[in-house]
């Protein structure tokens, strides 16, 4: 649980599994996260060996993430998930509405 803790983590997985791999392209797609804790979060995903982070030697500056072998092999569990809250969303939807 210490890897995946993190508002954004499960989605910055998600979206580098879905090719959207540049910083750039992760803030504008999780625009509710702040710059700092997405990448507070992307350097923790990596510390923990589920990113692999590459940055090219030209200008400008260019960053990607991949997800490692092992960030692979959260795939699956990502999805069950996901599986999970559509069987039950008439159920858990109506919390999380009232909560705002």
């Amino acid at each position: 649980m210490e890897v995946l803790n993190g508002k954004w983590k499960i989605k910055l997985i998600w979206c580098i599994h879905s090719g959207i791999n540049r910083p750039g392209e992760l803030r504008r797609k999780i625009a509710k996260a702040s710059r700092r804790l997405l990448d507070t979060q992307l350097s923790q995903l990596v510390a923990h060996g589920i990113l692999a982070k590459t940055t090219f030697d030209q200008k400008p500056l260019k960053v990607e993430y991949q997800l490692t072998p092992l960030g692979e092999t959260l795939i699956p569990v990502i999805e069950s998930t996901a599986r999970w809250g559509e069987v039950h969303r008439d159920v858990l939807e109506p919390l999380f509405t009232n909560e705002q």
